[in-house]
Parts: C-alpha cells; structure tokens; sequence
C-alpha cells in the first residue's frame, strides 16, 4: 500500500521547513507529498465546507495555503523519489492552457511524477472573489480535462466545446508519459461518476472506515454499470482516525480495498513534528509494504 503525506505544504511554508519536511518524508517511506488549495478565504463564508459535521472549514482567515504547484515545484528538488500530487486543485477556478502548461512543466522538471487530484469546488464566495461562474463548474471541470489532455497529446492541437475553444495550437513541453494522472475527489454521487468517467484515481473526504467500505462499493457499481474494471481506479483515503493504531488502520483500509493512505501532515505540525512523523512511519510503512 502507498503512503501520501496529504496537505504537506500547509505545514511547511518556508523554504529550509519545506526541504527538510521532504527529504525527511522520502527517507521515512513516503511514495508521495500533496499540496491543498484555496486561493483565498473570504472573511464571510455562508457555503458549508462538506468534510465537518458543523459546515465549516477547519482553518483561520491567515492559515497558510501555498500555492500548490509551486511548493510541489520546490519539492520535487529537494526529494527527487517522491510522487507529487495536488490534494485538490480546484480546476475550474484556472485558465485550462495555462494549467496544462503548469503541470506539463512540473511533470517533465521532476521526470514525470506528478498527479493531479481535483475538485470542482464547495466555496461559492472564493468563485465570486475570482470572477469565475460559479453554475455549471461540473461541466467546466470536465471540459478543462479533456482539452488539457488534447495539448499533453501532441502537437497541433484542437479543441471546440462550449467553455474552451482553440484552433491547433502546440504546447510544449508534455508531459513525461504523455499524461498526467488524475485522481477525482468528492463523496457525492457525481463525485463517483466522474471519477468512473475521467479519472484514473478517487480520493473521497470521509474517514470513517464503514462509510468509506460503503462508498467504494458505490464506486465499484458505478464502475461495472460503466462496462469498467473497478481495479482500475486507485482509491486514496485519509488516514485519520486509524493514527491511533496505525498497524491496524493500515489493514483496515487495505481491506475495503484503499491502494494509498493519505496522512495529513497537520498531525505533525508544530515543534517536532518531523520526528514525530519519523516516529510514525516506523510502525506504518513496515505494515504497509506487507
């Protein structure tokens, strides 16, 4: 089983913490680091945050949020084996050209490590604060993906839909393996079918281990009635209430059929915080790799 070091860039935010944060991860066993994102936290938000039993997002107006894809760029450096994923990017919240040029350039800088997990967004006041409709953003998302991998396809280029329209345009570089793959997050059921449609991963919010059972038999469904293999969706969970006893967690998860554990890297925040993740990945990867 993979272990992910989920929202690694909200803990480490300066330069020598980042470093030291990855290079510590890689060596302790971590396959993958993951950086959130929100461009901003608008001071009155009434839209309910989906993951808290109260509604709201679990973090203060100055809670850093580094843009991910440039922390994930400085990583990449400092640990050249781990996996580099977005955990998510709100796609339609971005210009798809520019974005496939982002990641294409991240991909290629660190030999083809990078995944992009995505949402299409719970925060109607950040859409509103961007300029970006906040309707339909569903569909948006959909079309950002299919003509980002038109671009990471080839040369000369084309896409006509109703939110992106280009003539044949080149973007270079691509992609290492000629695509990036995407992980799908949500709970909800068009959560499950986009994973099912587009994606080569799901990364549900709940982390309660018979809710989650529930849900990947939902994704498995959804997957058959699709005429696709199920096993070809790679299902990533957080890991949160399973810190207590991290052996038994891991095979908890691994029974429900969860290929990664997504640690939260808020656990290891604060002084000491890398030794305690060092702490803990003494007792997790040795369960993990069996």
């Amino acid at each position: 089983m993979k272990v992910g070091l989920a929202f690694a860039s909200s803990i480490a935010i300066d330069g020598e913490a980042s470093l030291d944060l990855c290079r510590r991860a890689e060596a302790a066993g971590f396959e993958s680091v993951w950086g959130g994102e929100h461009v901003i936290l608008p001071d009155d938000i009434a839209s309910k945050y989906p993951y808290t039993a109260d509604g709201k997002i679990p973090a203060e107006p100055d809670t850093p949020i580094p843009d991910p894809l440039i922390w994930l760029a400085f990583a990449a450096a400092a640990a050249p084996k781990l996996r580099l994923g977005t955990c998510i990017l709100i796609v339609p919240q971005r210009n798809p050209l520019i974005l496939a040029k982002e990641l294409a350039t991240l991909d290629r800088i660190s030999g083809g490590r990078v995944e992009l997990g995505l949402g299409v967004g719970w925060m109607k006041e950040e859409f509103d604060a961007l300029g970006v409709p906040w309707e339909r953003r569903g569909a948006r998302n959909d079309e950002y993906i299919a003509a980002m991998r038109a671009l990471w396809a080839g040369p000369h280029a084309e896409f006509h839909g109703e939110f992106v329209d280009f003539p044949p345009v080149t973007c270079s570089p691509r992609p290492v393996n000629g695509n990036i793959p995407v992980l799908v997050g949500g709970d909800t059921d068009v959560a499950l079918r986009r994973a099912v449609r587009l994606a080569d991963g799901y990364f549900p919010g709940e982390g309660d281990a018979e809710r989650l059972g529930r849900l990947i038999q939902r994704l498995h469904a959804e997957a058959e009635a699709a005429g696709r293999d199920p096993a070809s969706i790679e299902v990533n969970a957080m890991f949160g209430a399973q810190m207590a006893d991290p052996e038994a967690g891991v095979e908890q998860l691994r029974a429900i059929g969860v290929g990664r554990i997504m640690i939260p890297a808020f656990f290891f925040a604060g002084p000491g915080g890398t030794d305690r993740l060092e702490a803990l990945a003494e007792k997790l990867m040795p369960a993990a790799a069996g």
